[in-house]
């Protein structure tokens, strides 16, 4: 499935809140380039975010600092297994990692889920253990429980998936900064859903302290999960 993919990627924008660094892209979507709004029309407010890169007093992540940090608010979705799922009891104590897609998403979907199972795959069996890979759809009419399931399978049969109602759904991709449109059909009868498609680095406690744009590479992820793990952000 990776060799499929790693040809499509597309580099993003992380839109966490009103105030935005750019990084050198575009906020971009599966399917579609542009920006994207939230299904209810505007962008969520959330956090300004700051790019590290390894600099000077940075804490050697590679990814984004969220300043603030952003508290996920206790959004109750439904997992592919069928049991409630709320931050931040659904951490169970671990990293977690959330990124907001949809199944049949063409490029920057099943890129970036392939990417964070290969870098998952760099870490020690014990360092694993301690991370959660969350994928939440953004079209949960069409990803019910079971297609989601399946199409995680394909990356990593640990990766949870979630959906829900679509309010709920919006409430909490806009509580971490993420935005995407109603889903739409394509003139070959794809379904296309635009959406900002950052990953969201939350910790035990409910708090998301990093994050990374589309397009990150498995060595970045791989360098900074142990880090993050170890309490650095």
């Amino acid at each position: 499935m990776r060799a499929a993919v790693t040809h499509a990627r597309r580099t993003a924008v992380l839109g966490f809140g009103c105030v935005l660094v750019l990084l050198g892209g575009l906020i971009a979507g599966c399917g579609a380039g542009g920006s994207s709004a939230s299904p209810g029309g505007g962008a969520a407010g959330g956090s300004a975010v700051v790019r590290l890169d390894d600099v000077a007093g940075a804490s050697g992540v590679r990814g984004v600092r969220l300043d603030p940090p952003v508290r996920l608010p206790a959004i109750t979705l439904t997992d592919t297994a069928g049991r409630p799922w709320t931050l931040p009891a659904a951490t169970d104590g671990r990293l977690t990692l959330l990124f907001f897609g949809y199944t049949s998403c063409p490029d920057i979907c099943p890129t970036t889920v392939a990417d964070l199972a290969a870098a998952l795959s760099l870490l020690t069996p014990a360092q694993r253990a301690r991370v959660h890979v969350v994928v939440a759809t953004t079209d949960p009419i069409r990803d019910t429980g079971p297609v989601l399931r399946h199409w995680l399978d394909q990356f990593d049969s640990s990766f949870v998936g979630l959906t829900g109602p679509a309010d709920a759904i919006t409430r909490l991709a806009g509580a971490a900064g993420v935005t995407f449109s109603t889903p739409t059909t394509a003139a070959d009868g794809g379904i296309i859903v635009p959406h900002s498609s950052q990953v969201t680095a939350i910790g035990p406690d409910g708090v998301a302290r990093v994050g990374y744009q589309a397009g990150t590479d498995v060595a970045d992820y791989a360098h900074d999960l142990p880090l993050l793990l170890a309490g650095h952000s």
